[in-house]
């Protein structure tokens, strides 16, 4: 049996265990976000047979499914410098992948697919064809690096026999992937829900830009569909190019994720009355609930 076939569904063995898959999508730097969802995964004990990434989510796919927790994606996230990611100095021409691949084996080393300690998909789209990669086999940080290929803003990415584009452009919510691999329920983290914005200028970069978010807005609703419970952390403040706030962007996904907890435990068949508080909340805020809850208590007396 081969490293993916126990996800694949058996019709003649009876399911003993639910199946509980992740998808995380794609969103440039606010990616960032899904750090803290996984935060708020390891706090409350949830864990995923199954993860799909596109893009962004891909990538931080490939570090959790190859064992580093958050803390260490937090500190692996303070080295990273936009030159060496965005390295071409030429706003309109697009920068080599070397960057993102390095970033990859510099943290994890120069893996397989097959060294990992959880199933993945990295999900692409290969030029040659016109359809979605879905990426489970080979070099790690050469189909992560597929995956991240934006158009225009990265070369595509030779791997095998295919040419690879970022994901996004037909599935960058891939809620779907994991259910391919037998997963009874998913959970999605959605990054990127004020996609889709236009322009009103007609520079080139601008453009591309607003098209790609164009296109990613319209095959993100097969991804929210799928899903069984959606999480969308608010960051329409910050932008999607940039990583100076890269912190407060984990913990919009920390504290969104904190929202859905019961709901996914529940999924899971656990009753747990000890869910666990957002760690990096405002002290305004915790104040703020801690004397509702002591209103609430005053009125049940």
């Amino acid at each position: 049996m081969g490293f993916f076939d126990y996800f694949k569904p058996n019709k003649n063995v009876s399911k003993t265990k639910i199946k509980l898959g992740l998808a995380l999508s794609g969103g440039a730097t606010r990616g960032c976000a899904h750090i803290g969802a996984i935060r708020a995964f390891e706090e409350n004990g949830i864990d995923f047979d199954f993860i799909a990434g596109t893009s962004a989510g891909s990538l931080v796919g490939a570090f959790y499914c190859a064992g580093l927790d958050s803390n260490k994606m937090e500190e692996a996230l303070k080295q990273i410098k936009s030159s060496e990611i965005k390295n071409s100095k030429l706003f309109f021409m697009p920068s080599k992948t070397e960057g993102i691949e390095a970033l990859i084996t510099k943290n994890l080393g120069d893996i397989l697919f097959s060294d990992l300690k959880k199933p993945f998909c990295a999900v692409s789209v290969d030029l040659k064809t016109g359809h979605e990669a879905r990426l489970t086999s080979g070099n790690l940080a050469k189909a992560v690096a597929g995956s991240c290929a934006v158009p225009g803003f990265f070369n595509p990415v030779e791997y095998d026999d295919m040419i690879l584009v970022d994901g996004g452009l037909t599935n960058t919510i891939p809620s779907d992937v994991p259910r391919q691999f037998g997963c009874d329920y998913v959970v999605a983290v959605d990054v990127n829900r004020t996609r889709g914005y236009g322009t009103e200028s007609t520079k080139l970069i601008d453009v591309m830009s607003a098209s790609i978010r164009i296109m990613t807005k319209a095959n993100a609703q097969k991804g929210i569909a799928g899903a069984d419970i959606l999480i969308q952390p608010n960051l329409q403040k910050y932008k999607s190019t940039k990583l100076d706030c890269f912190k407060e962007m984990i913990s919009e996904g920390y504290n969104e994720t904190l929202k859905v907890i019961p709901e996914i435990k529940k999924l899971m068949g656990i009753v747990d009355h000890n869910i666990t508080e957002p760690k990096h909340m405002s002290l305004k805020l915790l104040r703020k609930q801690k004397k509702q809850k002591k209103l609430k208590d005053l009125l049940k007396k």
